[in-house]
């Protein structure tokens, strides 16, 4: 596989099937994306892996937390505008109704809604999850950092067979997950990551997001 095969397979994957994960092999592919670039070589990312009898742990006491607190604990950093315009908001908007007339869950049924938002802290079943880590004093630049190692990442984890999703949904529960992995007070939780194989035959892994007309992001200046 090329480079240009895995971006353009690259799937937010919300399905995985029950085949584990090589963990020396995984363990490879996150040292590899390690040339990611960073601004002065910095290497911003705090990366904490979870798999084997940790995830089973962790699935149970996300269970329990999502029950006591539905809703979640407060992020530290807002994952969206707090006033997100158009085309932005647009753009969120479809992919989430795409999703859902995919799996046949129609926008009134809120319930059932919840309760598919709910396999996020259980990473659809993925049998490895990633949470990634930035120092508290970082900026905006380090964050762009972190962004960059985890694309590599998955371009990685693509070119051998496998597949991901990130989710930044797991900053709601920012207090939970930096006790479990025993995370130093100063760090703060970016993002999680589903990490496994593609469960192909499942409707969820079937959506294929849009991506904006060319006319709207490129911008060339020749003359």
């Amino acid at each position: 596989m090329n480079v240009s095969e895995a971006v353009t397979t690259r799937r937010s994957t919300r399905a995985f099937l029950e085949k584990p994960v090589d963990l020396d092999l995984l363990r490879e592919l996150l040292l590899k994306a390690a040339r990611a670039p960073s601004g002065g070589n910095l290497q911003p990312w705090h990366i904490h892996v979870v798999a084997g009898e940790r995830m089973t742990a962790l699935r149970s006491l996300m269970a329990k937390r999502l029950a006591e607190s539905p809703l979640g604990e407060g992020t530290e950093y807002d994952i969206y505008p707090r006033d997100l315009a158009a085309p932005y908001r647009d753009r969120r908007f479809a992919v989430g109704e795409a999703m859902y007339e995919r799996i046949g869950i129609p926008r009134e049924d809120k319930d059932a809604r919840r309760a598919w938002f709910a396999r996020n802290y259980q990473f659809f079943g993925a049998p490895v999850g990633l949470f990634c880590f930035v120092d508290r004093n970082h900026g905006p630049p380090q964050w762009s950092d972190c962004g960059m190692y985890l694309q590599t990442v998955m371009l990685l984890l693509r070119e051998a067979g496998l597949d991901s999703c990130a989710q930044e949904c797991w900053a709601l529960y920012h207090r939970t997950i930096a006790e479990f992995v025993d995370a130093p007070e100063g760090q703060m939780l970016f993002t999680g990551m589903s990490i496994g194989w593609r469960d192909g035959a499942a409707a969820v892994n079937q959506t294929v997001t849009s991506r904006a007309p060319a006319e709207e992001v490129l911008h060339f200046h020749t003359a």
